[in-house]
């Protein structure tokens, strides 16, 4: 009789690596470790041998382990010990990872030449220099730490993403989600931004599927002139970058819910749901943590329209001749473009606002009273004594670097891998408002055959408590959904359905259709 205790309260289970999981860990850890000699400036004869074998061998790994993990399981998800776990329960593996990946980004954004990163016209040394090969393959240029950076992300979305995919091999929906954010990354955030450059080195960086705010910097001075003067190619690439913001994102938004980017195509999301999808549970579902994340999400949204209209204001001239969008006239079109959509949001849709209505009320008050302080109080283009320029580098700092970079992705192991995309993305903020008011998108529930196991709100990274709706019957609509799908492949009941529907009685806050006090059958007419 074995002496060894069961801490998975399972009689059939001990969760222990088996001999080719723990040799598939060992393969993968090795191609790891062959980039942290890199790092600490071993000289390879070979890089791009070398590269190419560490990145082989971390595939290589990835996939065995995957393979070994679950094909010797039955389909479907199973809480499989994760509570009982140190890297997916807060332990003291998921705690140093949680540091190491934080000190990987401070470094990566603030102190690149300790990458390796060239300094005054030298040579690349260290991890940046293994991967000069690869950059000179695709654009003829040495690598930067940002190419670095992009590799290893695209390399995490696709191992990981195929142990999704081997995880959820169930679900139909998620294994097509996952190939998609995999194409999206691989395609358009990677190889396509490396040719266009290849094809016109005068193009600034532009992942193409990085909608406003997220390349909040794509309309400073700068950049508006590099596309400009990179003829028409340049030119079509800006008016893309305005018709997606204002046509492209609110039809999507409104056929098929905010899931459409934030879980289909969007990078950030992509290495949550795949490199994440181990602290997926970590998610806090406490109101508290609500009220928060809605503050914190909207005041952030704030500022980066605040920051984007003082930067394009002052790339604008007054001079009505030369000028066909002068200051005055691009600060009176923001206002009424915010003042169409906030009347016509309070006049149409204020039944469903509820207490989400004072976030639109006093963000709304802010922006139009700092544009008519820009008009009328502003010097040398600044607002409230600080320079566009200023309040552009504040914005990268804090938000593009701190919270999207460093806290974002470093902090998976301690909150949960959505961290960014629930209290930080401005772009989440803008498409859960358009899908809570705007759109066909819905989770419908069956609150007859909830029978409360709790796997719904456990798996949710957004820090939905499901559970809650599920009982009640109640449709989810909530803005911070987005639409990954996952509380419906791990319901045993198959209680929960994604659904992109008509606009009546999506939101229905008083229907409990558990009990006789409703006719189920004539609600189910009547919708």
């Amino acid at each position: 009789m074995s002496l060894k205790l069961n801490y998975s309260m399972s009689l059939a289970n001990s969760y222990g690596l088996t001999k080719s999981q723990k040799i598939a860990s060992a393969v993968g850890i090795l191609g790891l470790f062959i980039l942290v000699l890199a790092l600490f400036n071993v000289g390879f004869p070979n890089k791009a041998i070398v590269l190419t074998i560490a990145l082989s061998l971390m595939f290589i790994g990835t996939i065995w382990f995957s393979n070994s993990w679950y094909l010797n399981k039955s389909k479907g998800i199973k809480n499989d010990g994760i509570w009982f776990k140190s890297l997916s329960a807060r332990g003291l593996i998921g705690w140093l990872i949680g540091v190491v990946l934080t000190l990987f980004y401070i470094v990566l954004y603030f102190y690149p030449q300790y990458l390796g990163l060239a300094q005054k016209g030298e040579g690349n040394t260290g991890l940046v220099a293994l991967f000069d090969p690869l950059s000179q393959f695709l654009s003829g240029r040495n690598a930067s730490q940002w190419f670095v950076y992009g590799t290893l992300y695209t390399v995490a979305i696709l191992v990981f993403g195929y142990k999704f995919i081997i995880k959820y091999r169930h679900n139909r929906y998620e294994q097509i989600r996952t190939i998609s954010v995999m194409f999206f990354q691989l395609a358009f955030a990677f190889l396509i931004p490396e040719f266009m450059y290849v094809m016109n080195s005068d193009l600034p960086y532009y992942d193409m599927k990085n909608i406003w705010p997220l390349n909040y910097y794509n309309f400073e001075g700068y950049r508006v002139n590099a596309f400009i003067n990179a003829g028409d190619v340049g030119l079509a690439m800006l008016i893309f970058g305005i018709v997606s913001i204002f046509i492209i994102t609110p039809i999507l938004t409104y056929k098929y819910g905010k899931r459409w980017y934030c879980s289909w195509v969007c990078g950030c999301g992509a290495l949550a749901e795949t490199a994440g999808d181990s602290f997926r549970q970590l998610s806090d579902k406490s109101q508290f943590a609500w009220k928060v994340e809605r503050w914190v999400i909207h005041s952030i949204l704030v500022f980066v329209v605040l920051m984007t209209t003082t930067v394009i204001h002052s790339y604008l001239g007054n001079d009505t001749g030369k000028y066909w969008l002068t200051k005055s006239s691009f600060l009176i079109f923001v206002a009424s473009f915010l003042t169409l959509i906030f009347v016509g949001t309070f006049l149409f849709k204020r039944k469903e606002l509820a207490k989400d209505a004072k976030y639109g009320a006093i963000g709304y008050f802010v922006i139009i009273m700092s544009l008519f302080a820009l008009h009328y109080f502003s010097k040398d283009n600044s607002l409230f004594l600080f320079k566009s320029e200023t309040l552009r580098k504040s914005y990268g700092f804090l938000i593009g670097s701190i919270f999207s970079g460093v806290i974002g992705t470093g902090f998976y192991p301690i909150f949960g891998s959505r961290v960014w995309c629930r209290f930080g993305c401005p772009m989440a903020a803008i498409l859960g408002f358009q899908q809570r008011l705007f759109s066909k998108f819905r989770i419908t529930t069956n609150g007859g055959q909830c029978i409360s196991c709790g796997n719904c709100s456990t798996y949710c990274e957004m820090g939905i408590d499901v559970r809650a709706y599920a009982q009640k019957g109640e449709n989810i609509v909530r803005s911070s959904c987005v639409g990954c799908g996952i509380c419906s492949a791990v319901c045993p009941r198959g209680v929960l359905k994604l659904e992109n529907d008509s606009m009546k009685g999506r939101i229905n806050p008083n229907e409990i259709l558990l009990g006789n006090d409703v006719d189920l059958m004539d609600l189910v007419n009547q919708k």
